[in-house]
């Protein structure tokens, strides 16, 4: 196998974004130690604009500079977060993912001045969260508390916190970690009190299809159990068509004995209504176990949630 004497890799330009790239040059460099790497960073649109995604196209708003400059042949890879990349539509023409990287931790944590875990929290407290997926969530198992919009990258919404905007925070455990923020974590939360987006705690490699020399260079940092779980979390998210403004949340799990499983929710906004399905792979492959789950929530009624939720 030939490997490229240098790969550009393209990336927005916040500190959680470069930090996902030097765990991507870095694991790049124990493989091909004579290789090359340099950082394209990029301003996109979901990082610029603080309102509602939704009117900016939704998650795409967080891929579509990067994906321009892979494109245009001014970067050889991108550097994703799964769960921004949409599912809803394919990846642009023209592009494949090479690899998804080990996954990391995907609960939320709470970020809490004073400590507190979420049930110490009194009646009232202001939760800082933009996420429909959390809001519904904690409106189900937590209706006394408020959530209140904050956007912004990882750093922002902790600075805006410690300036008082809001009592407490949602942000993910793995981001956190990355941006070397673990410190401020007061309570992990478990799966089953704040299920995951679909693609949590995953960094995903694009590449230009036509680049097969950086294709086949990079394909060696793919994980396959994680390569597994994702494959199935987006073509369940595929099926259902869900935008940036579904509270959709989901996971799947490569167990050690080889199976896999899927669980997986959609919620109304207010958090009255919850549908849940669970299942295991089996003979399964990864995309038909996806498939299964998101029509088993269909025939409980997701179409209609989702679609009657604007975006």
């Amino acid at each position: 196998m030939s490997v490229p004497e240098l790969i550009r890799i393209v990336s927005r330009d916040s500190p959680m974004a470069l930090a996902q790239v030097e765990r991507v040059r870095s694991e790049l460099a124990a493989r091909y130690p004579a290789l090359g790497t340099e950082v394209v960073p990029v301003r996109t649109t979901g990082d610029k604009w603080m309102g509602d995604l939704s009117q900016v196209e939704g998650k795409g708003a967080f891929t579509k500079e990067v994906d321009a400059a892979l494109l245009a042949g001014e970067a050889d890879l991108a550097v994703h977060c799964v769960k921004d990349i949409p599912a809803d539509r394919p990846l642009p023409a023209g592009t494949t993912f090479a690899a998804f990287l080990e996954r990391d931790d995907i609960r939320d944590a709470l970020v809490h001045p004073d400590g507190l875990t979420l049930d110490e929290l009194p009646a009232g407290t202001r939760i800082g969260t933009s996420s429909v997926r959390r809001v519904a969530q904690l409106a189900a198992s937590h209706p006394e508390l408020r959530c209140i919009p904050f956007r912004g990258n990882a750093n922002r919404r902790l600075a805006r916190l410690a300036g008082g905007e809001a009592d407490a925070l949602l942000l993910a455990v793995s981001g956190l970690r990355r941006i070397g923020r673990a410190d401020a974590i007061s309570d992990v939360l478990s799966t089953d009190v704040m299920c995951p987006p679909i693609g949590a705690g995953v960094l995903a490699l694009q590449c230009r299809e036509d680049d097969e020399t950086t294709i086949d260079a990079v394909a060696a940092l793919n994980h396959s159990d994680t390569y597994r779980e994702i494959t199935a979390e987006r073509m369940f998210l595929h099926v259902l068509q869900g935008h940036c403004n579904s509270p959709i949340a989901g996971y799947a799990t490569a167990h050690r004995n080889g199976d896999l499983s899927l669980r997986a929710c959609v919620f109304t906004p207010d958090g009255k209504t919850v549908l849940n399905a669970h299942e295991w792979a089996g003979p399964l492959d990864p995309a038909t176990l996806g498939t299964s789950v998101a029509v088993t929530l269909l025939r409980q009624g997701a179409r209609e949630l989702i679609d009657g939720i604007a975006h």
